[in-house]
This record gives structure tokens, C-alpha cells and sequence, in this order.
């Protein structure tokens, strides 16, 4: 079977066929990066305005890179939140159109459901297993039993971590988005120079909770103070290496815990994914990877380019949702918020 998915929650236009031997036959993104750039932040009006003008033109270099036409597509699916809803309603007619006009199945995919089977996709991973997700928008333990059987374990409280991230950039006049600039101006500093608080580690061994809205806020007021030495390099390397250590040490304390947790609290498993976003930083993935395998764990973490929002792993959500027997109606709302521990229960 060959699966068409459309991705259009926030920023990124993407397009992507993929069947069901788990082969991408085309991946097209585009982002809109240098349209929001001076705005330091992705404004929902702007994005969805150029979704409508990318989303045909990304849906016919998909066809033309994969060798295929639409008489060749099985299964239609789309992004239908969480997201912003400007981008979630294009994507969503788009496909809709698409599948009712060739009679095909469509498939409303939950966003943070494309990120957490992704390693489904790319590797031979089984059934139950953890998973980190990670990104600019979302930061959550999830217990994945089978499709459509995920137990929400904790997360986020305030700001995501991709979020915190892209504001940190943005204190240290960095380009937008500010996180691929925050760990490369990382790879040149000293990340012992700064001391930064690591919020909610002390709670109990079983809250797997995280806050990162008082560090952010923490490192943008010691910008503010040391505005002079926005003009030494120097400083803006420290104070991105030190903060992304900081937010490994946290990240990698809490998953620690949650790998423990599950050990008592679920079925036997062997695997632990992190998916999303931000697992595409290097030097959390190389920490991320050294923790699960001292723990005796498989670590599992998609390549770098289906860490960020892409068709592929919508379609491949999509498609492991029908082989189950989920198919969605065309009357089905694009959904700003869809905590994906809801599961089916929209449709």
C-alpha cells in the first residue's frame, strides 16, 4: 500500500509517500524559517497564509520525486492536530479534498502520534516501549502499549524545550529559530562557565514533570544585566553550552526516572525511543543514547531529518492506524489541542 501524508501543524509545509514496507518514496518539506525570522517567532496568520501557497507545490514535487501519480495512492493522511489551527484546516481540506474526489480512506493522524511511531518506521522496534518527546512545542513522557493505548506519564508545566531553546536564542540575538543556533554556538563554549537552575529535580523519584520556564526566564535576565557582552563571542558560546548542559542534565535526570518507573509500573519491554524535534540536537542524542544503554534499554532515535515535523511520519501514522481499522470522517475538525493519551475519542 502506498500512503500519502500531509504535515501543516505550524511552520513546515511537508508532503510525503510512503508504503507499507516502511519505504519513503518521497519526503518534500519546506519551512518557513526566513518569513518568520523577523518577527523572532512563528506568526499563525503568516504561516497559514503560506501553507495555502506551498502545499500544492509540495504535493506535486512529492508525486514527481517518488515516480507516482494519485490513481497510485491507497490511503490518504493528515495532520488534524495539535496545531495551529490556520495550518491544521489547510492540510486537513487539502487531504479531504484529495480523498473524497478518488474515493480513497482518510486518516485524521494526531501530531505528536506521527513523532512517537516514527521509529516504527525507520526501525524494527516492537510494542510496548517509552518514549521522550521533545520539540518546540511539546515536552512528555509517553508509555506506548499499542496504537491508540498510550499512557500520558508527565510533562511539561509551563514552556516546551524546543521553546526555551528558540527564547534563549532570541535573548542572545541569535537567528531564528534559535535552537540549531543555540547548539552550534555550544560546540565553541565552556559549559562548566555558568551555573543555571534545573527546576523539579527534587520532587519525588516518580514525578516526571518538567519546568522550564524559570530557567529560560533565569538566562534571559542574566542577558539583560551582561548586555555588554552580547558583543563577546565568548560569552554567547558559555552561556549556550552551559544552558544546553543544563537542560541535558534535566532531561536525562527525569528520563533516568521514568525508565525506573516503567520498570515497575508496565508490561515488560525492551525499548526507549525520544522522538520529536529537539532529539535532532547532537549532543542530546549522544547523552540520551549513553543513559538508555546503561540501563539496560535500546535506545531508539530517528534520524535527525524525521526528528523534525515531516509527511513521512504522518503517513506512517496514518497507516499503522488503518491497518488497525481506524478511518476518519470527512466531517472530522482540525483540533488545536489533542492531548494524544485521548487516543480515538475525537473521531
Amino acid at each position: 500500500m502506498k500512503i500519502l501524508g500531509i504535515e501543516s501543524s505550524c511552520d513546515d509545509t511537508s508532503v510525503a509517500i510512503v508504503n507499507s514496507k516502511k519505504q519513503i518514496l518521497s519526503n518534500e518539506r519546506i519551512s518557513q524559517d526566513e518569513i518568520h525570522e523577523s518577527y523572532q517567532g512563528v506568526v499563525p496568520e503568516l504561516a497559514a497564509r503560506n501553507h495555502v501557497f506551498q502545499i500544492d507545490r509540495m504535493a506535486k514535487k512529492a508525486f514527481k520525486m517518488s515516480g507516482l501519480s494519485l490513481n497510485n495512492i491507497d490511503i490518504i493522511a493528515a495532520t488534524a492536530g495539535p496545531g495551529l489551527i490556520g495550518g491544521l484546516l489547510v492540510g486537513l481540506s487539502f487531504a479531504k479534498t484529495l480523498a473524497q474526489v478518488k474515493k480513497l480512506p482518510f486518516i485524521a493522524v494526531n501530531h505528536l502520534e506521527g513523532h512517537v511511531l516514527t521509529a516504527r518506521l525507520v526501525s524494527e522496534i516492537k510494542f510496548p516501549y517509552l518514549v521522550l518527546l521533545i520539540s518546540g512545542g511539546h515536552s512528555n513522557f509517553y508509555f506506548l502499549k499499542n496504537i491508540n493505548d498510550y499512557a500520558f506519564m508527565g510533562g511539561t508545566l509551563d514552556d516546551a524545550v524546543g521553546e526555551a531553546f528558540d527564547k534563549v536564542g532570541k535573548a542572545l540575538g541569535l537567528k531564528f529559530p534559535g535552537g540549531p543556533e543555540v547548539e552550534q554556538k555550544a560546540l565553541k563554549g565552556n559549559e562548566k562557565a555558568f551555573i543555571f537552575p534545573k527546576p523539579l529535580l527534587r520532587k519525588a523519584d516518580t514525578d516526571l514533570n518538567l519546568s522550564f520556564s524559570g530557567l529560560k526566564s533565569h538566562i534571559i535576565k542574566l542577558v539583560k544585566n551582561n548586555k555588554s557582552n552580547l558583543l563577546s563571542e565568548n560569552f554567547i558560546e558559555d552561556i549556550s553550552a552551559s544552558f544546553q548542559k543544563t537542560i541535558s542534565d534535566i532531561l536525562i535526570n527525569k528520563l533516568e526516572r521514568a525508565i525506573k518507573y516503567s520498570n515497575t509500573k508496565f508490561p515488560a519491554y525492551e525499548s526507549v525511543v525520544v522522538a520529536g524535534g529537539v532529539a535532532s540536537n547532537a549532543y542530546l542524542r549522544k547523552n540520551f543514547i549513553e543513559t538508555i544503554t546503561n540501563s539496560n534499554k535500546k535506545p531508539y532515535i530517528p534520524p535527525a531529518n524525521l526528528c523534525t515535523d515531516n509527511g513521512a511520519m504522518i503517513a506512517w501514522a496514518g497507516y499503522e492506524r488503518f491497518k488497525l481499522g481506524f478511518e476518519s470522517s470527512l466531517n472530522f475538525k482540525a483540533l488545536p489541542r489533542w492531548p494524544l493519551e485521548k487516543g480515538n475519542f475525537y473521531e
